[in-house]
């Protein structure tokens, strides 16, 4: 039934309005047991823009940031709301495996499959009945030159993919994730493991990126976060005590932990 409603959702077509919410969190709270990570926290990302997600290292961030497509289920206890085209995909009835397929998601540190680059690409496509070879190529290829991957592979697709870089893994999982053409991006500090080169091309990939995707993701870095953002949520002890423009959040931030925390003062 829910999966009938998010291919139903898809239907909808969606106005040309650049302040068009993506995705939101309602009161959402999430517990490791007695731990409260996420305290009550209200969201709403809007589409085709990057939200960067900062904070300490335990504040949170990186716990919010999974449950947006339900990979906390079954290691924690998570309520409240979040909507995804006017339904709540953190009810019990919901196919997440289809509702992944529309809000993919990139870890901190590269995972290509033990296959080559094409089969990378290929694998979870094959598996939701894509067959047609000319399609499967047609689509390697799309994803590949949206991260910025294409013309460094496109003559070695069948060579694994762990003989790649770092920063080409990293790439290759973005290309893996987009793959699936969903609509929303989740990304867990992508860039932390990398050096500062495949950092940047991994930056200038999320910057053209958003022009089709909304894009959310976690990062230590500050300068990554002021640089490619539009939106920044500053997380603290699970809280997500400032949300805003990220040059605001930058600048002039209107509470004082923002503030100590963009500035380095914080600690």
């Amino acid at each position: 039934m829910a999966e009938n409603n998010i291919e139903k959702s898809r239907i909808m077509t969606f106005n040309e309005d650049k302040h068009e919410i993506a995705l939101e969190t309602k009161d959402l709270h999430v517990h490791y047991g007695s731990n409260e990570a996420i305290r009550d926290v209200s969201l709403q990302f809007e589409r085709f823009k990057i939200t960067a997600l900062i904070g300490a290292s335990g504040s949170g961030k990186s716990t919010y940031l999974r449950s947006l497509n339900r990979m906390n289920d079954g290691i924690a206890d998570v309520t409240g709301k979040i909507i995804y085209r006017d339904l709540d995909i953190n009810k019990d009835d919901v196919d997440i495996y289809e509702m992944r397929k529309h809000i993919g998601m990139v870890f901190q540190r590269p995972n290509p499959f033990s296959k080559s680059i094409y089969e990378n690409i290929t694998f979870a496509l094959k598996r939701h009945g894509m067959k047609d070879k000319q399609l499967l190529e047609e689509r390697v290829e799309k994803s590949l030159k949206q991260a910025a991957l294409w013309d460094q592979v496109k003559d070695d697709l069948n060579v694994s993919a762990l003989s790649l870089s770092g920063g080409q893994q990293q790439r290759l999982c973005i290309a893996r994730a987009i793959a699936m053409e969903p609509d929303i991006l989740l990304l867990d500090e992508p860039a932390s493991a990398l050096d500062p080169i495949s950092s940047r091309i991994v930056e200038e990939s999320l910057l053209e990126l958003k022009e089709k995707y909304t894009i959310i993701i976690v990062t230590h870095n500050m300068q990554q976060a002021s640089r490619i953002s539009d939106y920044t949520a500053f997380f603290h002890s699970g809280n997500a005590v400032e949300f805003d423009k990220t040059t605001t959040i930058f600048t002039r931030p209107t509470i004082k932990l923002t503030d100590d925390y963009v500035s380095g003062n914080f600690g």
